[in-house]
């Protein structure tokens, strides 16, 4: 499966959609697309993970540190459509107790706070 990226405004936020697996080598094109969203003026952003089957430490990592700048800009940020392997590693490492997973896109931009 190949790597690819694709972003969506929603009003005020966005959804970054991510398809295929997150590692060392793909790794810096999210945080790069997530640097350019949140730098942008974005504050409301979901990163729909139903495309990834795959995520080691550095994918975690891009997602921390994004998740950090919203909060340091007022922001927030969701994951969305998350795998059952993806999921055990925010469990394990106890991310999904600081950035909340939710079931689907919808879900997500729901609860999402106005912008």
């Amino acid at each position: 499966m190949g790597f690819a990226l694709s972003t969506r405004r929603e009003g005020a936020g966005a959804v970054v959609e991510v398809v295929g697996d997150l590692d060392m080598s793909t790794t810096p094109q999210l945080r790069e697309r997530l640097r350019e969203v949140v730098e942008g003026g974005t504050r409301v952003v979901v990163v729909d993970l139903t495309g990834v089957g795959f995520m080691d430490s550095s994918g975690l990592g891009a997602l921390v540190v994004a998740y950090r700048e919203l909060r340091e800009r007022g922001g927030w940020l969701g994951l969305a459509g998350v795998r059952r392997s993806v999921r055990t590693v925010l469990s394990i490492t106890s991310v999904d107790q600081v950035i909340t997973v939710f079931d689907t896109v919808r879900a997500a931009e729901a609860a999402a706070p106005a912008a």
